[in-house]
């Protein structure tokens, strides 16, 4: 059941994520004068869509689907929504594929002229266009962890960004649990998924990390555990498992830990720990593709220790990447009971579609970017042939990635 909840709650947030992306291109393109043809929520096939005609939205028939003149036959095409096209969305789209969003503009490519197209936008306009998914991505970081700044920041980067005259340090008083090993000193016990664990002979529980601990405990001890179940308190008492079994008690938690809370400060920590998110996204992107290329690198060596060496090296690097297949099945699940945990894990995914997009990679907005900066700066005429030439490349290669990512996803799930 978590599972599916956190596929379902992964996917939503993912297109949330996706759509304000996209979103943000839309106003940038709307504000500099360029048209967008379509803004869709999802992709294709669509489901229902609107058009916007004379200031006002109209629905899009399936039967004029085709031909997008339709509607404009209908209704009419003078001079005031001529001018309107240009800043205004001509079709609002719901599709059926929850995978994200699109903003389809008019004349995307740098060589187009006509005037209400990307391509006829000023260098200036071109740049806010295609950073204003970027920009929006770091605002919604910032936005959801300057709520949860206010309501109970997670701790999960060491040396989290903090302004300690404004701190004030709440701990959880309970963990819960989530799974019950089958045959375990736990089940015997009586534990059951979804009971909050209080204390452990007498003492608060905090963390996850505290109940049944090695630490404490040296295997074969009665333990006494105050429980709460559907607001019920009952003591349970688990004889644990010997020092060299598996676990001791076997039971699988999440909770605990302690939250930070903020007044007045709250938009600061938000936007300290968006930069902190920001640069630890980038570390890590640096250091992964260093182990790339010195891993690959080592392969070729006569030396069968440097090529192990390698192999590690290759091996961190992929370990640390996750796809959408990962992150549905892997990462949502395991933060499904905690609402402020899916909070910032969204705020983390959306700096890193961020960061990924502000990569000089033709496929992604701060390549499209650089390519056009390029030609700008040696006075040269980007075509629209070579233009689709270098980005359908940087796409495919982008794809190729994709698959491999999503095979070490399933690898790794299963």
């Amino acid at each position: 059941m978590d599972i599916i909840l956190g596929i379902i709650i992964g996917l939503l947030v993912l297109m949330i994520l996706i759509v304000g992306h996209e979103f943000g291109h839309f106003l940038l393109a709307r504000k500099n004068g360029v048209r967008v043809k379509e803004f869709g929520i999802g992709f294709p096939p669509r489901a229902v869509a609107w058009r916007r005609i004379n200031g006002k939205w109209i629905k899009y028939p399936k039967s004029e689907w085709k031909n997008g003149n339709e509607v404009l036959k209908a209704v009419g095409n003078d001079k005031s929504e001529k001018k309107s096209e240009t800043t205004e969305p001509l079709i609002l789209s719901l599709n059926w594929l929850p995978i994200g969003g699109f903003c389809q503009m008019n004349g995307e490519s740098d060589a187009d002229t006509k005037k209400g197209t990307f391509g006829a936008a000023s260098y200036w306009s071109k740049t806010k266009i295609l950073f204003g998914g970027v920009a929006m991505n770091w605002l919604m970081a910032f936005l959801i962890l300057t709520v949860l700044a206010w309501t109970g920041m997670p701790l999960f980067l060491e040396n989290q960004f903090t302004i300690t005259s404004d701190e004030h340090i709440e701990r959880l008083s309970y963990v819960e649990v989530v799974a019950v090993a089958e045959g375990s000193p736990a089940e015997a016990a009586g534990f059951k998924v979804g009971d909050k664990v209080l204390s452990e002979n007498g003492e608060d529980i905090y963390s996850v990390y505290s109940v049944a601990s090695r630490e404490k405990f040296q295997g074969g001890e009665t333990v006494e555990y105050k429980i709460e179940r559907e607001d019920n308190k009952e003591t349970l008492t688990a004889t644990l498992n010997s020092a060299d079994a598996d676990y001791l008690l076997g039971v699988t938690m999440q909770g605990g830990g302690s939250v930070n809370k903020y007044t007045w400060s709250a938009p600061l920590v938000a936007l300290g720990t968006t930069a902190q998110l920001t640069g630890e996204t980038f570390k890590g992107l640096g250091k992964m593709l260093m182990n790339l290329i010195t891993g690959a690198a080592r392969q070729v060596s006569l030396d069968a220790s440097t090529r192990e060496q390698g192999r590690e090296q290759i091996g961190e690097a992929t370990s640390g990447v996750t796809g959408i297949v990962g992150m549905l099945g892997s990462i949502f699940p395991a933060f499904v009971g905690s609402a402020s945990d899916i909070a910032f894990l969204a705020a983390l995914i959306s700096v890193s579609l961020a960061c990924m997009n502000i990569l000089p990679i033709p496929a992604l907005d701060g390549g499209r970017w650089l390519l056009i900066t390029i030609y700008k700066l040696r006075k040269k005429k980007l075509t629209k042939e070579k233009e689709e030439k270098i980005v359908t490349k940087a796409f495919l290669a982008l794809l190729g990635l994709m698959v491999v990512i999503t095979i070490l996803d399933i690898i790794r799930l299963f």
